[in-house]
């Protein structure tokens, strides 16, 4: 079966999706998250149902064991930002990918592509990744708004039935 032919059955069999979406800060408050805002607005427009949503410090172990509680808790789609630049604090790419049991390198690819063409060789600095957990896709993306909504916009959402179809049929 062709990918044409693996999108249409996905879109046919699309339903809402149990999505949960974490914000790596040390300084955002869920009254200050406007990216974890802009995702849930994406999602539930999307009609999608965002049933786990929390602000969290960037410390590896709390948040490898929130991503592990909302797998646990049957979220498919799981959408952190922040946390995967090059700073010292900066540890959701560590903390992440020791859960990954498949990893999707050709988002992170594509997603420093199109930040390239918006914002340089800055780019180069995210460390956002992709992949699979207990089947829920995880997304790792950076924490500016702009970097959220081209990630959400242009990569996640158009593909989101297809993913999930994938790694839950």
């Amino acid at each position: 079966m062709g990918h044409q032919e693996h999108e249409r059955r996905a879109r046919e069999a699309a339903t809402a999706i149990r999505c949960g979406v974490l914000t790596i800060s040390d300084t955002r408050t869920p009254e200050t998250d406007e990216s974890g805002a802009i995702i849930h607005s994406l999602l539930t427009q999307a009609g999608h149902d965002v049933v786990r949503y929390a602000v969290a410090r960037d410390e590896p172990a709390e948040i490898a064991g929130l991503v592990r509680d909302y797998a646990a808790e049957g979220c498919k789609l799981i959408i952190t930002n922040g946390g995967t630049g090059i700073a010292r604090r900066d540890s959701t790419f560590e903390a992440i990918d020791g859960l990954l049991e498949k990893r999707l390198p050709g988002f992170g690819e594509l997603f420093r592509m199109l930040s390239y063409g918006e914002i340089g060789p800055a780019a180069m600095l995210s460390r956002a990744t992709a992949g699979v957990y207990r089947e829920a896709l995880i997304f790792c993306l950076p924490g500016s708004t702009n970097a959220v909504r081209l990630a959400m916009e242009r990569l996640i959402l158009p593909q989101l039935a297809h993913l999930v179809w994938e790694t839950v049929r």
